[in-house]
Order: C-alpha cells, then structure tokens, then sequence
C-alpha cells in the first residue's frame, strides 16, 4: 500500500485590513496620543506604528494632522449620536426623552478621553487655531444641534413652550456638563461614574421642564 503524500498546506496571502478598518484603528491610536501628548507633541510616526501601518498608509488616509484631530472628534461625535437615538425620541414621554438626550452628552462630554481633549484645545488653540475651530465645528455645534432639534420638535408639538430652541440647548448643555468638567480638570474629583452622569442628567431635566411645561 503506498501512503499518499500529503499536499503542502497553503498559508495564503495574510489577510489585508479595508482602508475603512484602517482608519478606525489609526483614529483610536492618535486619540491616545493626542490626549497623552497634546496636539502639538503627538507623533504622527509613533501614531502609525501603534496602529500598525506605515507612516505612508497613515498619510495617504490622513493627509495632515489636522485632519486626523477632525476624524479623532468626529468618531465621538458619533457615538454620541447613535446613543441619542432621535429616530426613538418621539416615542418617549417628554421626561424620558431629555433624560436619554442628557445622559448621552454626558457620557461625551465627561469622559475623560474629552476631557482631555478640551484640555489640549483650551491650551493650543493660540497656536492652532485650526483645532479650535474643528471642536467648535465638530464637537460643540453638533451636539447642540441634536438638543435643538428634539426641543424644537417638543415645542412644535406643544408639549414645551421654548421661545429660543438654540439658546435652551445650550443652557442644557452648560447645566449638564459645565460643573462636573471644571471639578476633573482643576483636580477637585479624579473622574465621573455613571451613576453620577444619571443623576446630574435626571436633575437637569426636572430643573429645566419645571421652567418649560406649558401652563
């Protein structure tokens, strides 16, 4: 009886991240540099090698270093947008709505990822104004946009009587947010645990409906 021999196993062509796979592993390793680092010492060769790609790759995706910043806001921005959920909001009792809203930016903004980030634009933002102007864009904006939004539709519906949507979601996001930031960055607390983020969201939302419901 003669034993078959047994073909050579083939290894194959290593698989290839997408360019799409790529760029969300370049964006969360310059996230860690940049709130490690700043936005002016974060190193775009260190960068491409903790995400495993060439220096050339990392440009060809992110041309400069302000572009990586946007995309490093832009991709928080978004997680913060599928929490919200507005597609679901309508649904939700005027109450449970905010609170979803508030617990969300929340979640965003104190954590201490952004945290760190407000850090460094608040510090280069002389030197960089392209920064500034991307968090702003990106970060500030945005957000307030999803608030306006829901309160906008509230009014429209007349479940709240709000004569200046914008301004309302921006004195939202400053009783939100506002305090517990300023305590993590002047060291007063080391960070914020979710059960703090419900309660702070909860009380916004009674503080700012009282002043809101229809008469």
């Amino acid at each position: 009886m003669v034993e078959k021999q047994k073909s050579p196993r083939s290894r194959g062509r290593p698989q290839v991240r997408s360019d799409d796979e790529t760029r969300k592993v370049i964006i969360l390793a310059a996230e860690r540099q940049f709130c490690d680092l700043g936005y002016e010492t974060a190193n775009i060769n260190v960068i491409a090698q903790n995400s495993g790609v060439s220096t050339k790759t990392l440009y060809r995706l992110f041309p400069t270093k302000a572009d990586l910043f946007e995309r490093v806001i832009a991709l928080r921005i978004s997680e913060f947008a599928l929490e919200a959920d507005e597609e679901h909001l309508d649904a939700m009792s005027v109450k449970t709505g905010l609170v979803q809203l508030l617990a969300a930016y929340g979640h965003l903004v104190l954590a201490a990822d952004t945290i760190a980030i407000i850090r460094l634009v608040l510090a280069e933002a002389e030197r960089f104004p392209e920064i500034a102007a991307t968090f702003w864009e990106q970060a500030i904006e945005r957000t307030n946009a999803t608030l306006e939004r829901w309160l906008r539709a509230q009014t429209t519906l007349g479940r709240l009587v709000i004569e200046d949507p914008y301004l309302a979601a921006g004195m939202l996001r400053g009783m939100m947010a506002m305090e517990p930031q300023r305590a993590v960055m002047m060291g007063r607390i080391g960070s914020i645990d979710e059960a703090t983020i419900m309660a702070r969201a909860e009380s916004c939302a009674k503080v700012f409906l009282t002043g809101t419901l229809p008469r």
